[in-house]
């Protein structure tokens, strides 16, 4: 595992903008290392972004079974539901929890085995030239507000790096085969994150804000007071 945190969570502070390192790793961001991945076929850039929903057992948020289906650890066991996708060799590049907390499984320059069976403007294969985003949900209820900033986020990074052009569900390059991340993920909100950021604010940044308040203030209070002097007279 490498590096820590990854939830962008603060007082009301808006997270440090991600990096993608040269390795196609997200700088600071926890790492777990997936076997389920290879590499990319030669001279075939990143150029699409896919949205996913995951949930191990489904509807359940939190636990091990997403990391454990992604590392091929998953107990068959340990719940029902288990037993019928112990077997697959799945991953995605990266995850985000409900609450934002970002993992990584593969490199964004290899290959996640997160697509299957697929095709996007009449290209086939769309492993070969996507990075695939697992948001931790269900088609059944809203995503959170935390993984839209996330994801915006993660986007910024990701097209920063690389020559992204599209951000597509997983049922817009698998129709009738597969329908995440569903009707409750919100397109617009998602969107419009990307094309919005707020400064970072740092300690330093809140007093000069605090500061600069407190002069703007300044000349409404002289008035105040040059008006009750007037009253007096």
């Amino acid at each position: 595992m490498k590096g820590v945190g990854g939830g962008g969570k603060g007082l009301g502070i808006s997270p440090a903008p991600l990096v993608i390192d040269d390795q196609g790793l997200a700088e600071g961001i926890p790492f777990i290392a997936s076997p389920n991945c290879d590499a990319r076929p030669g001279g075939c850039p990143v150029s699409l972004l896919v949205v996913h929903h995951i949930s191990l057992p489904p509807g359940v948020f939190g636990g091990t079974g997403i990391v454990d289906l992604f590392t091929n650890r998953l107990d068959p066991a340990a719940h029902p539901y288990f037993a019928t996708v112990a077997g697959m060799k799945v991953s995605a590049h990266f995850l985000i929890r409900r609450g934002g907390e970002l993992v990584q499984f593969v490199t964004c320059s290899g290959r996640a085995w997160h697509a299957g069976e697929s095709t996007w403007k009449g290209r086939a294969q769309c492993n070969d030239f996507s990075i695939g985003v697992e948001l931790e949900g269900t088609g059944e209820a809203p995503f959170t507000a935390a993984q839209y900033r996330q994801l915006a986020r993660l986007t910024r990074a990701l097209k920063a790096r690389y020559p992204i052009r599209a951000v597509v569900g997983h049922s817009d390059i698998a129709p009738g085969r597969k329908g995440d991340p569903g009707p409750h993920f919100e397109w617009g909100r998602f969107r419009t994150l990307i094309r919005k950021r707020s400064p970072r604010r740092t300690p330093g940044t809140r007093r000069r804000i605090k500061n600069r308040n407190r002069t703007a203030k300044q000349p409404r209070r002289h008035a105040m007071a040059k008006k009750h002097r007037r009253f007096r007279q």
